[in-house]
């Protein structure tokens, strides 16, 4: 009898508890908990400097940061100066060589780095003392060496030249230039010839002129208190004279009146990099921002954004697209992007803008809202375990003229936005009819279809117009193309005479000497290419007898024959004596610009569909570069005589395998010589 009253009782209970929780809507947040961020300390120095301390005991250390507050600069002719001036001013001091700076911050187990506008150092609280004695040295007394600039300027070179075949970069390049233009900080792009304008005397000056107390702030993280950390800086800072900084102002950018299409020809891409965007207005001090970033995350903030379910979980187009709104104090830009199967490249764009005007017209729910709550707010928490945030929240309520509580309140302001702040801000910031939508791909197989989406404009890899090149009747057809080449080289009978090549290529990679050896026998289609590294074969590729063999770290294999075919394409030195009579069709797809030179774009597809694309000057006849999916993209730098005939001697291979150019030079090149069977092994 009591068990059956016990189970009588429990049914009663669990009734009354489903008729008072209403599991159909979703519960009511509670208030959000003013954050308590701890005690900053602070003053200023007569000479303007402001200081901001957060004493943290909980680890020996103790951190420095020193930021510059100027107006953002347009360097013109000299852009990237920018992008160096770090590394010069850690160049070494008057009293210590780069090398001597670099051994005393190491034997105290300290790092120190400089930025344009910026100076760090940190070390362990019982060296104190030493590293501010390291990082004023290069605060006052930079030398900015000679040669350190001519180092930086070739790393700067190199990753130049890296850049430009990386798609993503391409696009950032592509989209700045779009959305600010070239005529502002944001837009303008260095090259190889601003970097080779740059002189110390730019890098002294810009010190002279920006490096000054009254636009700096000091945050100091650690183990200090603030009473000693004002006695440090007050021995040590107090002595840095103020002076007057230039302002800089610069014409506001606009979006533009209807949505453009801006494509970048890379014409060995498999995939597209897309990304829509168009410059707007957004400040941490903005009233809108906290509605932006809520916002934002619900359009493509996370992987359950509604980009990245429309296009990776339901479409399966890309492996993730996202979006985001920046925030600046003089202009910033909104971006949705993803890198998509180049056959889904207009389906991608379709449904992005699809995406962007449904926020727009339709807004959010409110399980959206709350889902990007928790994760804005989870992301803001998680912040406030580095007691550096601590520092930087209070320099940016300085710099940005934000409320004191900004930050004490920061998850307050997110809970109060509400489903009607987030529409009432889609409506007014997301514009799907006035959109940059840039894509980086092959443009062959995408040009045509992106037209659908607006006015399309083709652009270099530097983000410049592509110029249009029509030379009408005297551009030549696919076998003209072909006997240019072949004369600017020394005409096709001497290239035929060319039976047997060996020839030793060498590169560096991180400090690897690569050695690639070639030898090729014409009359017996027998081709052997080993490559070396610090002397010892890593890799073999072996064609003969119709096959394809490749053999590293102790493993062969034999390619399928349409990996033979491919590599069949470039087998031999002038393989353009071969195109015509192996059955290569050949299509010439316009002149373009090669490196600022009118080239031809000749597509050589064999019969298995592997494609081959050269590029031959207009001017000179001479093959300036080629490209394909498989291998990369070559670039023929210098070419020299051997046997009557021009071969290139000065490569830049750009391998999808490698994120750095190599840059080979030909060491010995021996044309019509012996081949023994050792060389063929």
């Amino acid at each position: 009898m009591k068990k059956l009253l016990l189970i009588i009782l429990s049914v009663v209970l669990v009734q009354v508890a489903g008729a008072q929780i209403d599991r159909s809507t979703y519960p009511e947040p509670g208030p959000a908990p003013e954050i308590k961020l701890g005690d900053v300390a602070s003053f200023t120095l007569p000479n303007g400097l402001k200081v901001f301390v957060v004493e943290n005991r909980k680890l020996p250390r103790i951190a420095f940061s020193l930021v510059l507050d100027r107006d953002p600069l347009l360097q013109g002719e000299k852009a990237g100066m920018l992008d160096l001036y770090g590394d010069m001013m850690m160049g070494g001091t008057a009293s210590r060589s780069k090398d001597e700076l670099d051994e005393e911050v190491d034997f105290i187990g300290a790092s120190l780095s400089a930025t344009s506008t910026s100076l760090f150092a940190s070390a362990l609280t019982k060296n104190r003392d030493k590293i501010v004695e390291l990082m004023t040295d290069v605060l006052y007394n930079p030398i900015f060496p000679e040669n350190e600039l001519d180092k930086l300027k070739k790393q700067a070179i190199s990753g130049l030249a890296a850049s430009k075949d990386d798609p993503n970069s391409i696009s950032g390049r592509l989209t700045a230039a779009l959305n600010y233009g070239k005529d502002h900080p944001y837009g303008e792009t260095y090259s190889e010839a601003t970097i080779n304008h740059i002189t110390t005397q730019d890098i002294k000056q810009y010190y002279a002129t920006y490096f000054k107390p009254n636009i700096s702030y000091l945050a100091i993280v650690g183990d200090i208190s603030s009473e000693e950390a004002e006695t440090l800086v007050r021995e040590h800072f107090s002595k840095w004279e103020k002076g007057e900084v230039p302002s800089h102002r610069y014409a506001m950018p606009t979006v533009p009146p209807a949505s453009k299409v801006a494509l970048v020809d890379r014409s060995s891409s498999v995939q597209t990099v897309v990304n829509i965007t168009y410059p707007l207005e957004m400040r941490l001090s903005h009233p809108d921002f906290f509605v932006t970033r809520l916002m934002n995350y619900v359009l493509g903030g996370g992987a359950s954004s509604r980009l990245f379910m429309n296009l990776r979980e339901d479409k399966g187009y890309t492996y993730g697209a996202y979006s985001s709104i920046g925030s600046d104090k003089l202009v910033t830009s909104f971006s949705a992007r993803a890198s998509v199967k180049q056959t889904a490249t207009d389906s991608a764009i379709h449904e992005m803008i699809y995406e962007i005007r449904n926020l727009a017209e339709n807004g959010v729910t409110e399980d959206e809202l709350q889902a990007a709550k928790a994760n804005l707010g989870g992301s803001f928490g998680r912040s406030l375990e580095s007691p550096s945030t601590i520092a930087s929240f209070a320099i940016n309520t300085e710099r940005y003229g934000l409320p004191d509580d900004f930050y004490a309140t920061y998850l307050q302001q997110l809970n109060a936005v509400t489903v009607e702040d987030v529409n009432k801000a889609a409506r007014k910031y997301l514009m799907p009819d006035n959109l940059y939508i840039t894509a980086v791909g092959n443009g062959r197989e995408i040009g045509e279809k992106l037209q659908v989406f607006g006015d399309l404009t083709r652009y270099t890899n530097m983000g410049d117009v592509e110029k249009e090149i029509d030379l009408g009747e005297e551009a030549l057809d696919a076998s003209g193309i072909l006997q240019a080449y072949l004369q600017a080289i020394g005409g096709a009978s001497a290239a035929e005479g060319i039976k047997t090549v060996k020839m030793e290529l060498a590169t560096e990679i991180q400090g690897n000497q690569i050695t690639m050896i070639t030898v090729q026998d014409t009359p017996n289609e027998i081709m052997v290419q080993k490559v070396l590294m610090g002397g010892t074969e890593v890799s073999k590729t072996v064609m003969k007898d119709g096959k394809a063999t490749v053999s590293a770290m102790g493993q062969s294999q034999t390619l399928p024959d349409e990996q033979f075919e491919y590599l069949k394409m470039s087998m031999w030195s002038v393989p353009e004596l071969f195109y015509e009579t192996m059955g290569y069709t050949l299509t010439v797809d316009g002149v373009t610009e090669v490196e600022g030179e009118a080239a031809y774009k000749l597509i050589v597809a064999n019969p298995t569909g592997g494609e081959l694309i050269n590029y031959y000057s207009v001017a000179t006849g001479l093959k300036l570069r080629s490209d394909d999916s498989l291998s990369g993209e070559t670039t023929y730098k210098s070419y020299e005589a051997f046997e009557g005939v021009l071969l290139p001697v000065s490569l830049s291979v750009q391998s999808p395998m490698i994120p750095v150019p190599l840059e080979f030079e030909v060491k010995e090149l021996e044309v019509n010589g012996s081949i023994s069977d050792q060389d063929l092994k």
